[in-house]
């Protein structure tokens, strides 16, 4: 069975998704949940489910991603992954970390990518008059919410639409297109999903 390291900043929601289905399924293991923010809430919840976790705070770290990168592989290598899942994780990767786990790294973007890659994407999508929003789960690769698409979900945006009640709604979307994905990945489908 897969090994799966799932890497957050937050709260967790989508971490929490993957790792339900992982336990009521068993498609594939949760062996590892990591964060950047020791405060982060989806640690605790991490700690409830009894998955294993870490916090490697990137602050002390200033601008040398190289060195907290090296202190956040430590418990990713220990866990041994087949698949690291990043749900939320609020730091951009560098090339080298990225190539180490080519192929095997997955990412959740809140938009339509190709469109709106970086943050703000639902304010974004509405300042642009899109009639229609969502998310995005893609492999990862050096170039940022540039990898091979493998789902995604969509919402119609609505008249009165705030970016905060649209991201809501792509939540909701989110938390049934990354498991989907996981699990098809998990079995070696690289079919393109629609939801």
């Amino acid at each position: 069975m897969m090994r799966v390291a799932i890497l957050i900043s937050g709260g967790g929601s989508n971490m929490v998704r993957l790792v339900e289905t992982m336990q009521a399924e068993g498609y594939a293991t949760p062996v590892l949940v990591a964060s950047n923010d020791a405060a982060a809430a989806g640690l605790d919840k991490a700690a409830r489910m009894g998955v294993p976790t870490a916090a490697i705070d990137h602050r002390p770290f200033g601008r040398d991603r190289a060195a907290f990168e090296a202190e956040l592989l430590k418990p990713i290598l220990a866990a041994r992954p087949d698949v690291v899942c990043l749900a939320g994780f609020m730091r951009v990767l560098t090339p080298e970390f990225v190539t180490r786990f080519a192929g095997r790294m997955l990412n959740i973007h809140p938009s339509l990518l190709p469109k709106y890659p970086g943050l703000h994407t639902h304010q974004r999508a509405l300042e642009a008059g899109d009639a229609e929003a969502g998310c995005t789960v893609h492999e990862v690769t050096p170039v940022l919410d540039d990898g091979p698409i493998l789902g995604q979900a969509r919402v119609a945006i609505l008249p009165d639409d705030t970016p905060e009640t649209l991201a809501a709604r792509v939540l909701t979307r989110e938390h049934l297109l990354y498991p989907e994905v996981l699990r098809r990945f998990t079995r070696g489908e690289r079919i393109r999903i629609e939801l």
